[in-house]
């Protein structure tokens, strides 16, 4: 049996990261981590830096793999915070080009990008990977300035790289501290007898992507990627379904037994906000043709683990 190539999963302590990193382990890779102390660039950067190297020693020569799922960012971040993130980027990219030397061309990048951010001043969904991109606030056009970054590390080492843009993912494992994820806010909402506010209207249209359906069509993506002989591509990871936040609640009103207790409010956030991001995947469509968890089940185990992680 050939030996499957070593994965570096960067961010592996959040959403996605964790459970890409709990899939490939599943299929038998060797997965590398680091411990990242994000707050600060610089030491983010060093440690960064050494895992590079770590992965670049560990591939000997032959294949490596790494699967960028970092980023801390959400719409209402600072500039200075989302360049900084890209700084970081670049530069860790860098530093793998320089210790890879020949051996960059073997490798396989993967990068989380934000579906929502970067068609969010689009109109004419379902939007698709051929539509034009719209950001509407400096979290979306950091997030179209990351994706060049790993495009440019594809194009002048040889590496083959995907640039993933991904839908609203929830489920087990989302950042509470973040103004992100109504369903895992929601969840705990409930758990804690507290309203959440919302700042879009009810219609508003997402696509929400359980966070293990969207791992393992990630692991799949790396798995096929070099084979495709593609050097650079941009999918699209969706549910492939829309679905308005009223229709949410509705769903949350099943699993809870209870109606969602909310609050409509009003922010200036809401102007970045697109009404209607259904979304639908023309590139490597076979990546597509999978089992989706139906939302209710998603919701369900968000709320069976919000509850763990509030009883400590």
């Amino acid at each position: 049996m050939t030996a499957r190539p070593t994965t570096w999963v960067v961010g592996s302590g959040g959403l996605l990261g964790s459970s890409v990193r709990t899939e490939l382990a599943r299929r038998g890779d060797e997965v590398l981590t680091s411990a990242v102390p994000w707050s600060d660039p610089e030491a983010a950067v060093a440690a960064l830096r050494h895992g590079a190297r770590t992965l670049v020693e560990r591939a000997d020569g032959g294949p490596w793999r790494l699967a960028w799922c970092a980023g801390s960012g959400v719409t209402g971040t600072p500039q200075g915070v989302l360049d900084a993130e890209n700084g970081v980027l670049t530069r860790v990219l860098d530093e793998l080009a320089e210790s890879a030397g020949p051996g960059a061309a073997r490798g396989t990048v993967f990068h989380a990008s934000s579906a929502g951010a970067v068609y969010a001043g689009v109109a004419g969904a379902p939007h698709t990977e051929l539509s034009a991109v719209r950001p509407l606030a400096p979290y979306g056009r950091a997030k179209l300035a990351a994706e060049q970054v790993v495009l440019d590390f594809g194009s002048r080492t040889g590496a083959t790289v995907v640039v993933g843009r991904l839908s609203n993912l929830y489920g087990p494992g989302q950042n509470l501290a973040k103004a992100q994820g109504l369903i895992s806010h929601l969840c705990r909402a409930f758990l804690v007898a507290q309203p959440v506010s919302i700042y879009v209207s009810l219609d508003t249209i997402r696509d929400y992507l359980f966070v293990t359906d969207a791992a393992a069509m990630v692991a799949d993506t790396l798995d096929g990627a070099a084979a495709r002989g593609e050097r650079s591509t941009t999918k699209i990871y969706s549910a492939g379904r829309g679905t308005t936040i009223g229709a949410v609640l509705a769903e949350c009103r099943s699993v809870f037994r209870r109606r969602p207790r909310v609050v409509l409010a009003a922010s200036e956030l809401a102007s970045a906000q697109a009404r209607d991001l259904r979304l639908r995947s023309v590139v490597w469509t076979e990546l597509d043709a999978r089992p989706q968890t139906p939302l209710a089940v998603g919701i369900a185990s968000t709320l069976d683990s919000t509850r763990r992680a509030l009883l400590g």
